[in-house]
């Protein structure tokens, strides 16, 4: 569970504005690691492409942030999570140029 910036989210409601970049930042995060996470017995863990996919899907409907998002990916941060946490098979490619709710900030 987690905010979203139009202030469907839970627990609170908060809208952007109401949320603090480090809440917004863990929305993110917190979202990747349950897609991608190898530790979940109900569920198989999804490869990168899918996770960024599902996550720039959200960001166009303004449940994400789309800064901290482009951030995250252009950071390369998933990386390092996938490479110590997960199974490297799961870092596949990722085509920047078609993902949904990424505009690069470079």
């Amino acid at each position: 569970h987690h905010e979203k910036l139009d202030g469907t989210g839970y627990p609170r409601g908060l809208t952007k504005e109401q949320m603090s970049i480090p809440a917004r930042l863990m929305a993110i995060t917190d979202i990747f690691e349950a897609l991608s996470a190898v530790d979940r017995p109900y569920k198989k863990a999804k490869p990168v492409s899918e996770c960024l996919f599902i996550l720039g899907t959200m960001v166009e409907k303004n449940h994400l942030d789309p800064d901290i998002f482009a951030v995250f990916v252009e950071s390369g941060v998933y990386k390092n999570y996938i490479s110590e946490y997960a199974n490297p098979e799961q870092l596949d490619d990722v085509d920047l140029n078609n993902l949904p709710g990424y505009k690069p900030i470079r």
